[in-house]
């Protein structure tokens, strides 16, 4: 591995830490255009920094392989030594480019969207941090950088998704995602601190030598000496804290629940959380640790099927929703499954490469939508639209080039990316997760072209005034709409697979970083181009059924789908409750816990035992000594001189008894 030192990497987080912070001060007091540039130009030159090092400096480097930019020693305590240090290398540089270059998109689209909001100034404040956090989180050179990083998108998703604070709703969907997302951070710590135990390291580099010294030929997860990690299943009970992290932060069974909730945001926030930012942050640091993660093959089983059932399951509640961003909700937590099920078969490039077609067409789903419901005054119910089209051209072309391309249709991009992470969990030998994933990409199909279909076909079922008032959004927003659905359309071709042509450039860019994974792919049997072409047509078929059923069902015979739901009302009621997960979730955990903390807590331990201590010491010395004392000082000289002989007799009484 060839490490060069740098100066200049830690620009591209300032620039919107820089934006932050002048809006943050003075936004206030300037006018929205200047708000706008100073947000929006933070973000950008942000975005030239990163191209900068991407074309200029990176492949100056021999074998193109790490950058390092040590700002100054942060922690030094014993043998911990953390810097304030930013890492650029390939995997970094493809994660810089989408943060900066999708969030720039996101900014420009919210001058239009964020208009007529009183808290203008105060919404590209928290834009920018978010940016900002996220790009520390991707660029971090250790572990403790990262986490900065890490709880630095969290805090920025509770203020946003709870933007809107004076609607109790809103506010309490910010509180979840915060809550919810402590739980996956407490195992990440664990796998942090574990890691620095057994390494006595925690920057990136530095751990992979030690890893590297102590026995990377040892990768069969059986009770062997691992060098400085000890044994395998140490290895295997760090990667499952991590990944228990990853969980919360990308919205994996069993702590997706923030997510569907954080739509309470503004729409342009729900397009940067679920597309640029956040919740690719649990994929992201898999794939960074791929050299450890590729050391236990128990930890890879799980990651990959957590990431294939999430898939499945997510989009069967997604089958039956009715609020147009509930539905991308959903798609994101399904999408973001097909990219664990990549990074835990080790298919890490192919991971990445779909972390990256998503962020397009995802953000251009989350904006369409966003248009949509600009231009039907807030309304986000699908079955209050219809016939959309006709009056929103530019917004309908673009969503439909995006819904095309997360339903895996050649030539869009998710077709590359999804297609390639299939390939992989059959090649590298999870068939199982194939047929769960597979399955999935029809149910993907199904639902989306249903959203399509019932937002701009049909007979608009909006009241009048909304019919009247129904408008194509204006330039700001939908120029990045038309950006996005070209990177929709070509984002995928960096990716063309050999049978097709291509060589698979981003694989094979990428590919260096994740070195470690390579002497255990090389053990697979071999497949022929054949049967790769097999499992092709057998992506883009069931993506064309889920496709036709939805045109069957949705246009030609309009009256099925309330004919189904009749037919079989527990498993329709089921979906569209969403599983009543929330619901077990509020009686196994949250009114528990209310419970305790409000009966036991405080009615009991608060109010007898630490109140009681209390004020019963207070009472003792105010009603018995105090009051006790007070009346012995009565003032009458009769009743001293009977106290006096009192004493006098007790005192002779003493004296004689013991004598």
């Amino acid at each position: 591995m060839t490490v060069e030192y740098t100066s200049w990497l830690w620009l591209i987080p300032f620039f919107p830490l820089l934006g932050t912070l002048v809006n943050g001060i003075v936004g206030s007091k300037l006018p929205r255009q200047v708000v706008s540039l100073i947000a929006c130009g933070s973000i950008f030159l942000s975005f030239l920094v990163s191209v900068f090092y991407a074309t200029i400096k990176l492949p100056r480097v021999e074998g193109g392989e790490v950058l390092i930019n040590v700002v100054y020693t942060w922690l030094s305590s014993g043998n911990l030594v953390a810097r304030a240090a930013f890492q650029f290398d390939r995997l970094s540089m493809v994660m810089s480019l989408v943060v900066t270059g999708v969030g720039f998109l996101i900014h420009v689209y919210s001058i239009g969207y964020m208009g007529h909001d009183p808290g203008y100034a105060r919404y590209f404040t928290y834009l920018n941090l978010f940016a900002g956090a996220m790009l520390i989180l991707v660029l971090g050179a250790n572990l403790p950088v990262m986490f900065i990083g890490w709880e630095g998108v969290g805090l920025c998703s509770y203020l946003l998704i709870g933007f809107w604070f004076e609607d109790n709703e809103k506010a309490s969907a910010g509180k979840k995602a915060f809550i919810v997302n402590r739980i996956g951070d407490f195992g990440f710590l664990i796998g942090i601190f574990s890691l620095f135990f057994f390494l006595g390291k925690v920057d990136f580099v530095g751990m992979q030598h030690a890893i590297e010294r102590g026995g990377k030929d040892v990768l069969t997860g059986g009770w062997f000496s691992l060098g400085a990690l000890g044994t395998p299943m140490v290895v295997t009970v760090i990667c499952l804290c991590l990944f228990l992290g990853a969980t919360g932060k990308s919205a994996q069974l069993p702590l997706y629940v923030w997510l569907p909730d954080a739509m309470a945001g503004p729409t342009p926030v729900s397009a940067l959380i679920h597309a640029a930012t956040m919740v690719t942050a649990g994929v992201y640091m898999v794939a960074r640790l791929n050299f450890l993660f590729a050391l236990s093959s128990t930890a890879c089983l799980v990651v990959a099927t957590v990431g294939g059932l999430t898939a499945i399951y997510s989009a069967t509640i997604a089958l039956t929703q009715n609020d147009i961003k509930k539905v991308l909700a959903y798609s994101t937590v399904s999408q973001l499954g097909y990219m664990f099920v990549g990074v835990g078969v080790m298919a890490y490039s192919a991971g990445i490469f779909h972390l990256m077609t998503h962020a397009f067409f995802k953000a251009l789903l989350f904006l369409g939508s966003g248009s949509v419901i600009h231009a039907m005054g807030g309304e986000q119910d699908m079955r209050k639209m219809g016939g959309l089209k006709k009056h929103m051209p530019i917004t309908y072309w673009t969503f439909l080039i995006a819904t095309i391309a997360i339903s895996g249709i050649f030539p869009f991009s998710g077709f590359f990316s999804k297609d390639e992470i299939l390939w992989k969990a059959w090649a590298n030998g999870y068939q199982f997760i194939w047929a769960i994933c597979w399955v999935g990409a029809g149910i993907t199909a199904f639902y989306m072209f249903r959203l399509v279909f019932m937002t701009f076909y049909g007979e608009c079922r909006a009241d009048e005034e909304t019919k009247h008032h129904l408008h194509e959004s204006p330039a700001s927003m939908t120029i990045p709409l038309v950006i996005l659905a070209i990177l929709s359309v070509v984002g995928g071709w960096v990716g063309v697979p050999a049978i097709l042509g291509g060589s698979n450039r981003i694989e094979r860019y990428i590919e260096p970083v994740f070195e470690a994974a390579a002497p255990v792919l090389a053990g697979l049997p071999e497949h022929s181009h054949g049967e790769e072409w097999l499992f092709v047509l057998l992506s883009l078929g069931i993506a064309g059924a889920g496709i036709y059923l939805s045109w069957y069902m949705y246009r030609a015979r309009t009256e099925l789908p309330g004919k189904m739901a009749e037919a079989v009302p527990p498993l329709y009621k089921l979906s569209l409750n969403k599983y009543y997960v929330d619901e077990i979730y509020d009686a196994a955990v949250v009114k528990p816990i209310l419970n305790t903390s409000d009966y036991f807590l405080w009615r009991f331990f608060d109010t007898w035992i630490v109140d009681g201590l209390v004020n019963g010491m207070a009472n003792l010395f105010k009603n018995v000594l105090g009051e006790g004392l007070r009346r012995l000082q009565s003032g009458v000289v009769n009743s001293y001189a009977v106290y006096f002989l009192l004493g006098a007799l007790l005192v002779l009484g003493y004296m004689l008894w013991w004598s």
